[in-house]
This record gives structure tokens, sequence and C-alpha cells, in this order.
């Protein structure tokens, strides 16, 4: 199973802009899906963003679709979510995730297998 390390959480205004990063050791992220996932207290843990490579369209949860863009960090094995133009719907603790398969993108939890500690966001003004 992979090691997951999220940083780059935080407090922002509404309207403000956040990146996470997600550093992934332990297994090869070429291809493979990686995903972005939030949760709020008393709800359910959603998916916000997928990729699984150049070759594999990204997936976005429809509410940040436009907002967050999700990509191949500088660094080996690192995935980032940039996060633009946050509303206070966005607060929760973000987790990255990698998944099950590799060249498929999916917001399912149930697809994924290795999980970060998480990374509080708050958008509040």
């Amino acid at each position: 199973q992979a090691h997951i390390v999220e940083s780059g959480g935080g407090l922002v205004q509404p309207g403000g802009s956040l990146t996470l990063s997600c550093a992934v050791s332990e297994v090869t992220l070429e291809n493979s899906m990686t995903g972005w996932f939030r949760q709020v207290p008393g709800k359910e843990r959603e998916g916000v963003a997928c990729t699984s490579g150049p070759s594999t369209p990204p997936w976005y949860q429809d509410s940040v679709a436009g907002r967050f863009a999700i990509s191949t960090g500088t660094a080996n094995n690192t995935v980032v979510l940039k996060m633009d133009n946050l509303l206070p719907e966005d607060t929760g603790v973000y987790y990255c995730a990698t998944g099950l398969y590799r060249f498929y993108c999916s917001g399912r939890v149930t697809m994924y297998d290795s999980w970060g500690q998480g990374a509080q966001v708050t958008v509040s003004s």
C-alpha cells in the first residue's frame, strides 16, 4: 500500500485560492488513479477530483468543475490540487488517496485503498 502525505491546507477567505499537495511513496503513480476527497463532520466522504495519467481525462465533482484543477506535481510521485474561487461550502478535511486501477478515474471512495491523514481547508471571512 502507498504511504500518502497531504500538505497545503489552511484558512482562506471566500474567493481565494489554495493549493494542496499529495506526496506518495511505496507505489508509482504513473497512470494510476489518484484522487482528492473531502469530508465534513456528519457527512460522508465525497470525491472531489481524480487523475490517472495524461492519457485519461480527469474527473471532477460538478460543484468544483471549473474552479479546481488536479495535476501531477513537479516532484516525482506528487499530485497537486489547485483550488480557485473557493466557497464556504468547500470547507472540510481534504484527503488524498490512491486507487485500485490504472487509466481510469472515479470519485467513488470504494475504489481507493490507500489514504493520507487529511488536510484541513477552511473557507471563511
